[in-house]
């Protein structure tokens, strides 16, 4: 019998899921495009929008416990079946680009040991040396989930409490060290050569980044031992990031100069760090984040899986992949999403791509699936009638709008390229099984036909770039 997942484990996984590579390179991601000013509007505006759509979730979970695996289900339940596909595949791209950036920052991470100037060994995380070991962390991470969801999940609630180790001893030694004149200096950013709301704006994916992985305790609910536990330990994740996020930004800039924080290397928590405590400091934040990352990178493999798993129980993925193991893992689905990555490695290694890369991929892809959350309580809110829950949907609708503007149209292009090949998969899986030749509505012809013509801006773009 599938043992479940109670309230702390739950909590672990989504606080795991996104406490993961952002966090230690945050200092130097945010003094780069923002001033201190236009970091404490873009984190709360941030904190606001991310809270809506901790409680939009929270509160789905409540009023539609039926809908088990949230982000694929809600958006299909709303709107049809194929904004349903849509809404799971680009998750699913994103989880698979998430783990594939965490698998190239822990070997970049392990740099720090390794490398020397004449010795180059790791590098970036994309030499031959790193894709090698990425492999081996990959398939051994496979195996361990392929033995159930319930034991991967414990270890990753111990990696959660170790990699907060660091994290904590950085916030104390920052507020130690703090000087409220050193994060006054620029305070609107006149050197950055930006307005104030250019700044707010491009603060926007970095902290979308962040905290993806808001969503990873609904993904696994049908795991959940009791429902209510989904919604809460969504919130009480939420929360703790949060804080650690402006607590870890704010002190940064409070211990070392805005421009100086802007040109330091990455991770950059190491680089303060070093100055806080001497030598020490790189180690410490290096090993920790490659803890901190390993732990996100299980969380990450579970939610990969586990949504096509969803999505091929109700035939928008091919039947295949809704198989499970003795064990209750959703293995066809894990062995999709590990080979998927496996391949991606291997570009990886042959185009020289780096983590930043995989970060703008990643956090487009999960715009649409975000949106599409606060969207659907929306319609939920007005079919019962109730106001609070409209004000609630609504803030979460706007913020999900919001993210999508500020992502800027070459993003947006770019997204469009990655849903056209998932659209051939869904005319796949409902035309190989009998249940399952519908015609298509007028709705679902136009978002294809869109998403087609769409190809040819988004290739000429791409190209351009």
């Amino acid at each position: 019998m599938e043992k479940k997942l109670g309230l702390t484990t739950l909590t672990a996984l989504v606080l795991s899921s996104m406490l993961g590579a952002g966090i230690f390179s945050l200092p130097q991601n945010m003094a780069e495009v923002a001033s201190p000013a236009a970091l404490l509007i873009g984190w709360a505006i941030t904190g606001t929008g991310i809270l809506f759509l901790a409680f939009a979730l929270l509160t789905l979970t409540r009023i539609r416990p039926d809908l088990e695996g949230g982000i694929f289900t809600y958006a299909k339940e709303g709107f049809g079946e194929l904004i349903g596909f849509c809404s799971a595949w680009g998750y699913w791209v994103c989880a698979v680009v998430a783990n594939l950036s965490y698998l190239v920052i822990v070997f970049a991470a392990l740099s720090f040991f390794t490398d020397s100037p004449g010795n180059v060994i790791f590098g970036e995380g994309n030499t031959w040396q790193a894709m090698v070991g990425a492999s081996i962390l990959l398939w051994t991470v496979h195996s361990l989930i392929l033995r159930g969801v319930q034991t991967a999940a414990l270890i990753n609630l111990i990696a959660t409490l170790a990699k907060l180790l660091p994290i904590v001893l950085f916030i104390i030694l920052a507020l130690l060290i703090f000087k409220i004149d050193t994060f006054k200096l620029d305070f609107t950013g006149v050197e950055l050569g930006t307005p104030l709301w250019q700044q707010v704006k491009s603060t926007m994916l970095i902290t979308l980044w962040v905290f993806i992985g808001i969503e990873g305790a609904v993904v696994v609910s049908s795991r959940a031992r009791n429902k209510s536990d989904v919604g809460r330990a969504t919130v009480l994740a939420v929360l703790m990031a949060l804080v650690v996020y402006l607590l870890i930004t704010l002190l940064a800039l409070g211990v070392v100069p805005r421009t100086e924080l802007a040109e330091m290397r990455n991770p950059s928590m190491s680089g303060v760090m070093v100055m806080m405590m001497g030598p020490w400091g790189e180690i410490v934040i290096a090993a920790g984040l490659i803890i901190s990352v390993s732990a996100a990178y299980l969380s990450w493999t579970i939610m990969a899986a586990e949504v096509p798993f969803l999505a091929a129980q109700h035939g928008a993925f091919p039947r295949i992949f809704s198989y499970q193991n003795a064990k209750g893992a959703s293995s066809s689905s894990l062995w999709l999403t590990n080979g998927t990555i496996q391949i991606s490695l291997l570009l990886i290694w042959l185009t020289g791509s780096n983590y930043n890369t995989l970060l703008i991929i990643a956090s487009e892809m999960i715009l649409i699936p975000y949106f599409l959350v606060g969207a659907f309580l929306l319609k939920e809110a007005i079919k019962r009638r109730n106001s609070r829950l409209c004000f609630a949907a609504a803030g979460a609708s706007i913020y999900g709008l919001w993210l999508i503007y500020a992502s800027g149209l070459d993003n947006l292009f770019m997204s469009v390229m990655l849903y056209v090949p998932g659209i051939l998969v869904f005319l796949y899986a409902r035309y190989s099984t009998v249940d399952k030749k519908k015609t298509f509505n007028i709705a679902e012809r136009a978002v294809i036909l869109s998403l087609f013509i769409l190809m040819v801006p988004a290739v000429w773009m791409t190209v351009k770039i």
